[in-house]
């Protein structure tokens, strides 16, 4: 089978961190290894959601340098009014330990942040730690909850964030050590913010690594449910992927760009189809046959959006030439039987309505009766008409000939 994607690998909140995958599906065992997962309950769109520029925080308390990092966290605990509710749902809140260098000093989105983590459950088990975790602020390359808590802190500050489930890990969590619908308490400190390096300079190997860092957090979205947020990711692996270059690439290194290419295009039409854009997904699925006409999982998902579209004549022979290119697959066989039986059933449907709307609701075998007469009565009919005109043509002949 042609190769369109690969199995997304579990990880830390970090750039390409995921979490652990389901069970495959039967889908994902007989065709989408890559891209296919576990259908879990969706996450909630959070586009109508204002700006997090534009959320306020509390005046910080005075910072004292003599002060101990603990001795701050006990005293902030202590007032409840410190927290910020950053969404207003009370799932992510906020609260500063230790102040940083100012707001003008907050990084923005699409600059690369360097933060100090700690993680843990609400027993107090640490998780995750990492000195020094980056990741490019506003592409939800790491967890929601610190994807969109970053944005609030300043240069040197420290914060503690409390998220429900749904910004962390989710109903999978991730094994051993989160359970699922776990809540999360992360401690953060920003050390750094730059801009993101420019595209047009990176080398072929650095924007593979980029790409794929990318697609592998779609995946890791996808495994959640949260299509929306995988087809974000997708998309900006394939913005990466066609950015334009300064740079020359090696032959290799413009196939693998290729490869990474169909694969994002394939997993965004797997996104697209789970969303019902059947019309995306059957443009991104075109995209990947327009560079491989073979590539069975873009013949497949194809096959599928034309038929939840009701084109089974037009599904039909390209689920065909899927099976063709891999006769031994399951799911493939399924999809082609559902589909055929559901033409046949749209033919039978159409055929009843054409035979009402042409006046003739009787019985099927009436129609059989009026057939065998039919080339009887007509020929005859005919040959009757023709007779009377031609013996009303010699009459009026031979009343003009008796009268000249």
């Amino acid at each position: 089978m042609a190769s369109s994607g690969e199995e997304p690998k579990s990880g830390s909140p970090g750039r390409a961190g995921t979490g652990t995958e389901p069970s495959p599906t039967a889908d994902a065992v007989h065709l989408d290894t890559a891209e296919d997962f576990e259908v879990l309950e969706e996450e909630e769109d959070l586009s109508e959601l204002p700006p997090l520029e534009d959320v306020g925080r509390p005046p910080a308390p005075p910072r004292g340098d003599t002060q101990p990092r603990e001795q701050g966290r006990e005293e902030a605990a202590e007032d409840p009014q410190e927290w910020l509710d950053v969404l207003g749902s009370g799932l992510l809140k906020k609260k500063t330990l230790v102040p940083g260098q100012g707001v003008d000093t907050r990084p923005h989105k699409g600059q690369d942040v360097t933060v100090r983590l700690k993680a843990t459950l609400e027993d107090g088990s640490v998780v995750e730690e990492n000195p020094a975790l980056t990741f490019t602020l506003g592409d939800c390359d790491v967890l929601q909850a610190l994807d969109l808590c970053v944005q609030l802190l300043e240069m040197g500050e420290t914060a503690l964030i409390v998220s429900d489930a749904k910004y962390c890990y989710g109903a999978q969590g991730r094994s051993p050590d989160i359970p699922p619908n776990t809540a999360l308490t992360l401690e953060v400190e920003l050390l750094a913010a730059q801009d993101a390096p420019d595209l047009e300079l990176l080398s072929g190997k650095e924007k593979i690594e980029l790409a794929n860092r990318k697609r592998e957090r779609g995946n890791f979205f996808y495994q959640q449910a949260d299509y929306v947020l995988a087809i974000n990711s997708y998309d900006i692996a394939l913005k990466i992927i066609s950015s334009s270059s300064k740079v020359n690439f090696s032959p290799d290194e413009e196939a693998e760009l290729l490869d990474v290419k169909v694969k994002c295009l394939n997993n965004l039409a797997a996104s697209q189809l789970k969303l019902d854009h059947y019309e995306a997904a059957l443009k991104s699925c075109n995209l990947v046959l327009e560079h491989q006409p073979g590539n069975i999982k873009a013949l497949f998902r194809k096959g599928k959006v034309l038929a939840q579209q009701g084109e089974y004549r037009e599904a039909i022979p390209i689920l065909k030439a899927a099976l063709k290119l891999e006769p031994s697959n399951k799911t493939i066989h399924a999809e082609l039987s559902k589909l055929v039986k559901k033409h046949a059933d749209q033919k039978n449907v159409e055929t009843e309505m054409y035979r009402k709307m042409l006046g003739n609701p009787s019985a099927a075998g009436a129609p059989g009766k009026c057939k065998d007469k039919l080339p009887w009565s007509i020929p005859w009919k005919w040959l009757f008409g023709a007779t009377a005109i031609a013996l009303g043509g010699v009459a009026l002949s031979v009343v003009i000939a008796a009268r000249n």
